[in-house]
């Protein structure tokens, strides 16, 4: 409490004086701290990974799977009876 009767008897002159270095303090602060922060590395182009298409998939099925060539036309050949 006795900190307070400080301020009240102050001129304008040396409160605006106190508060400029205040301010002066705290941009020294900001600029300490964005200094201090690890600059982010420039990120590389990234390239897209190849899509593949419908058609590219089953050709790659039936390469891989011929007797199941042609399924996709057949539709389902079981159907479940409910």
């Amino acid at each position: 409490m006795s900190e307070i009767p400080i301020l009240f008897n102050q001129r304008i002159e040396d409160l605006r004086r106190i508060g400029a270095k205040g301010g002066r303090a705290y941009a020294r602060n900001c600029r300490a701290r964005r200094q201090a922060q690890p600059v982010a590395p420039v990120p590389l182009p990234t390239i897209p990974p190849a899509v593949e298409t419908t058609a590219q998939a089953i050709v790659t099925l039936d390469c891989r799977f011929p007797w199941l060539k042609g399924a996709e036309r057949r539709g389902g050949s079981r159907q479940q009876n409910g």
